[in-house]
Parts: structure tokens; sequence; C-alpha cells
């Protein structure tokens, strides 16, 4: 067992964590100018999940444009769809798609539409925008990858919001009744939702300690800590036979202080003023162009 939990773990990424950071900055940068030219919102959702995106594709997750069907590759369920314009931005980051292409998300004819579809961009391994769907899916591909004998492993991005729902919870028994310690799933915890905060809306309890009490592994960390995530997923599984949950705590609208834990920004479209400020305080280029 200690050799199969080795063959499962990877070494942290190369490139310095404040290189991270920077790109990081600029990300976000990216995720305001394609919200002010496609007329889109979600922004306090993909800023909060920038940096956990930017760990797992800066070497962590076995995947690369030219292995995009690799049998044995690692699986990355993006289940918190609205936050699209992050997970975009991060994958054009990484080489699986033009960085020009940014600037068509959320209009006609994209491939980019405000929650991603799987028949649009191939690169993605499921479509996503219902929420609570993608812990579920996951563990269905864990379950035929064993039935295989594939050793990919397969990590779940989940929004705390998508945790009211019911199928969460029935994919977070099944997957602990059939020991999946290659199953990984990322609570992005911003306390946010369209309509008030997750802790007022479903009590009080962490989430930390429901899969515990599911009989997963989980363990908190700041997730807007890049060096946290990472030191995180470099420990999974955090032990054997069980699947892993990491609560990631973050802020919604992570890097831009107007937009930081502000509700109103979880429908806002930026205005011209909106994004000048931000793209002076995140300081990094944007990945895609825009005339201000």
């Amino acid at each position: 067992m200690a050799h199969q939990v080795e063959l499962l773990r990877r070494n942290i990424p190369t490139g310095s964590i404040a290189d991270l950071q920077r790109h990081a900055r600029s990300i976000r940068a990216t995720c305001v100018v394609m919200a002010y030219l496609g007329r889109q919102g979600h922004l306090t959702s993909a800023l909060s999940c920038v940096d956990i995106l930017v760990a797992l594709y800066s070497g962590y997750l076995r995947v690369s444009p030219d292995r995009l069907r690799d049998p044995h590759r690692d699986r990355f369920l993006f289940s918190k769809g609205h936050a699209a314009s992050a997970y975009y931005a991060v994958l054009a980051g990484a080489g699986f798609l033009p960085r020009e292409e940014l600037a068509t998300y959320g209009k006609g004819g994209s491939r980019l539409p405000s929650h991603p579809c799987r028949e649009m961009l191939p690169c993605l391994e499921i479509s996503s925008g219902s929420l609570g769907h993608g812990l579920g899916m996951g563990t269905g591909m864990v379950y035929g990858m064993d039935q295989s004998g594939n050793r990919g492993r397969v990590v779940v991005l989940m929004s705390d919001g998508e945790c009211n729902e019911g199928s969460v919870w029935e994919s977070a028994a099944f997957a602990v009744a059939q020991k999946q310690d290659r199953l990984v799933a990322i609570v992005d915890n911003n306390n946010m939702q369209a309509v008030g905060r997750t802790d007022q809306l479903m009590g009080g309890a962490s989430f930390e300690h429901k899969f515990n009490a599911f009989g997963w592994e989980a363990r908190t960390i700041d997730g807007q800590d890049i060096g946290q995530i990472l030191s995180a997923l470099n420990d999974v599984p955090f032990k054997p036979g069980r699947p892993s949950a990491i609560i990631a705590k973050t802020t919604g609208g992570a890097g831009v202080s107007f937009m930081a834990d502000n509700t109103v920004w979880h429908y806002r479209v930026p205005s011209k003023e909106d994004l000048t400020k931000a793209l002076a305080e995140l300081g990094e280029p944007p990945m895609t162009r825009v005339s201000l």
C-alpha cells in the first residue's frame, strides 16, 4: 500500500510560489477583462477559486494538451461551472486553448459560454453549470477506472453552495463505501451564495466535520495560499483507503478590494471604471487585450 500511495503523489511543481502568485494575479485580471467584454457576472465565484486552479495546473495534474485522452491521465472536474472565466483563463495559460480566444467569452458562437460545455471545448472532462453533479460523476469515474486497473486520479472542484444538494452527500457515502482514495474533493468555501451566506443558509457545521462524518479524511486550508494548496495536494490521499476532502477557505472576489466578500458582485458586470480600478490594483497584465 505504501508503494501505491507513493505512485499517486506528485512533487511540488517547478517554479517558485512567487511566480505562481504573479500568474494568479494575471488570471484574476483576465477574469475581470472577460467579464467586462462578455457582459457576464459571477466574478466573486471566479476570483475565489483562481489560486486553487493555478496550483492544480502548475504541474500537479497529470494531464496536458497533447494527452487529452490518455486513459491514464488525471481527471479534473470543474463542478462550479458558473466560475467558468477562471477555468478558461487557467486552461489558456496552460496551453489548452489559444489566449486570444478568451476575448470571446460569453458571446454568441463562442466555444467559451458562461458555463462550460464539453461539446464546445473537448479538453473539458464534463459540462457543468447545474450544481451538485460533479462529485457523483467523479465517484463514477473512479469506479470505472478501478474496474479497468486505471490508476489515474480524479479531482473535483466544488462550490460550498452546491453542497446544499443531497446528491453531493449520496456521492460522498458511495466514495467511502468503495474506498476511493484516488478521489479528491476540493470545496471552494467562500461562504457566498446567490441569495446569502452559506453558513446562514445551511447551519454552522463545518465542511471538514461533515466530510469526516461521512468517512472521508478532510483537511481545512487557506484556499488563497498556493503553498498550502500544493502541500495538501501532495499529501493526498490523507489516509489510504479513504477519499480526501480539501476545504479551501476563500474569499469571494479575492484579489480586488471592492469586490472581495461583496455579494453584490455575484452577478454584477464590471463597468469601464471598475475594470480600470481592478487592473490597477492587481498589477499584472491580463492575457487578453482590452481597450480602455
